[in-house]
């Protein structure tokens, strides 16, 4: 067997401040029900399955541990069916916020207290203690065959890396790394050394590379807010990096990423937008109308757009979309073109409202033409920061008619993403996977994972000495030092 050159894994440097809020009120069974315990829980059900199925893919107790639902979830989602207090405990929520409409929140409670008892006392009986640990097939183990690590100088001392990508556009090969703190990008040649730098005007957390400028994808406040601080920029391409301040798309909900592409035949490049927001969001494209001038479609009102992709999947001559749901209502959408700027929507995934979905790619795993779905689910800073057995990776299988089976999982605690590629240039697809919130008091090495396929969607984990000593929010593959070797850039925060 030849010998396999070693791949460049480059771990920059990211912090990002993570606001955790959590209720601290204690579980109290109200002593006024007049019901059996076990026809409260029996009427805890029904009541769940009436007004937690209205926002999102009914929630089973078996999700959580007791501690999360009572103390964490329920407090949070109260307020989105008019209650704002329970047991002299305030519930946190939204309902002053400036940047939300008025009738967000429910004018008059949409249940009594008793009937929001009954769903608590349904919850908080049927749920474990804690949370099973996950399950693997095969022992993690540490490997230096297939990649070696290598930190590139800090520019600061606490990591900010909000974004990282490898620019094969150009030769020699480039670096780009967003910065978080202070808002600045910066291009690097593939020996990590600085060519150049810009402040924007928020974080950078995506970016198009297009003929003459870069485009970029600026969040504005990075963390969860409802205001629209962000927007879409565009680079000149040059020696300097330069701002064209003839052009920007603002006023948008923490977008998290962009496509370019010619959505309504009109020979124009319109963008594809995914407003991640937090209460509020949408996937949005945005159509050229001449000068500079865009205007907005909506192709879904729902917050938690964080990815997308243009393609024509039904081979009709149109480009398509695919995208992916978190924040409550999470799954994986097509939508359709119907021709002059229409889209018709399918759901073709459907997570749990408590998975936490973080990412998504389409790549080929059986060489039958049809793009398959690698997933990952992980966030985990919302309202139940515990371990989870169903966070990591998972592939699912196209029928060949865009209808989509799981094949395979991985636990990996607090994934965050997953990229497909042939690391080990045997011919199939391996993947390599980070985590922002991996079980740091006992396994920090387990924050990236390479996962080499031996066939038949058989995976064998390692971890990869020098990547414990980061929280991995960013992740992107590619040909930095041009040697035909797919390396990777991962980022700190």
């Amino acid at each position: 067997m030849p010998e396999v050159k070693k791949a460049r894994i480059l771990i920059g440097y990211l912090g990002l401040l993570m606001f955790l809020f959590l209720s601290c009120n204690s579980y109290q069974k109200n002593q006024s029900h007049a019901l059996t315990p076990d026809a409260n829980i029996t009427r805890g059900k029904e009541l769940a399955a009436t007004y937690c199925q209205s926002c999102h893919k009914l929630p089973d107790p078996s999700w959580l541990d007791s501690k999360s639902w009572v103390n964490g979830v329920l407090p949070s989602m109260g307020p989105r069916l008019g209650i704002f207090s329970y047991a002299y405990i305030q519930y946190p929520s939204s309902l002053h916020d400036r940047n939300l409409d008025s009738n967000f929140y429910p004018k008059e409670p949409l249940l009594d207290i008793e009937q929001w008892q009954y769903i608590m006392d349904y919850y908080g009986a049927l749920s474990p203690d804690s949370l099973p640990a996950p399950v693997r097939n095969h022992e993690v183990k540490a490997n230096t065959t297939i990649f070696k690590a290598e930190a590139p100088p800090a520019n600061q001392k606490t990591p900010t890396t909000g974004f990282v990508k490898i620019d094969t556009t150009v030769f020699p090969h480039q670096l780009w790394i967003g910065d978080v703190l202070y808002s600045n990008i910066y291009r690097y040649n593939a020996k990590l050394s600085i060519l150049d730098s810009i402040h924007q005007n928020s974080p950078v957390v995506d970016m198009q590379i297009l003929p003459g400028s870069y485009i970029t994808c600026n969040i504005g406040n990075i963390n969860p807010n409802n205001a629209k601080l962000g927007s879409i920029n565009r680079l000149q391409k040059g020696k300097k990096l330069e701002e064209d301040t003839s052009f920007q798309i603002a006023k948008l909900s923490r977008p998290v990423q962009l496509c370019a592409a010619d959505l309504n035949g009109d020979h124009q490049t319109d963008y594809l937008v995914c407003e991640f927001g937090n209460l509020t969001g949408a996937l949005s494209w945005y159509e050229y109308t001449g000068t500079h001038t865009y205007n907005r479609h909506v192709l879904r009102n729902f917050p938690g757009a964080i990815k997308a992709y243009i393609d024509d999947f039904n081979h009709d001559g149109l480009p398509d979309i695919i995208a992916l749901f978190a924040q409550g209502q999470e799954g994986i959408f097509l939508f359709t073109n119907k021709g002059k700027g229409e889209f018709s929507q399918e759901q073709l995934l459907s997570f749990p409202s408590v998975y936490g979905s973080s990412y998504f790619e389409m790549d080929d795993f059986n060489h039958d033409g049809h793009p398959d779905i690698v997933y990952t689910c992980g966030d985990n800073a919302d309202n139940s920061p515990v371990l989870k057995p169903y966070h990591g990776v998972y592939v699912f299988l196209n029928d060949g008619t865009n209808h989509f089976s799981q094949k395979y999982f991985f636990p990996m605690f607090g994934c965050y993403k997953a990229i497909a590629r042939d690391f080990d240039g045997d011919g199939d697809l391996d993947i390599a996977a980070i985590s922002f919130f991996a079980d740091y008091a006992h396994h920090p090495e387990q924050s990236f994972i390479y996962l080499q396929n031996k066939g038949s969607l058989d995976f064998l984990p390692f971890t990869i000495p020098g990547t414990e000593a980061g929280r991995w929010l960013t992740m992107d593959a590619g040909d930095l030092d041009g040697d035909g070797k797919p390396d990777l850039v991962l980022g700190n925060l």
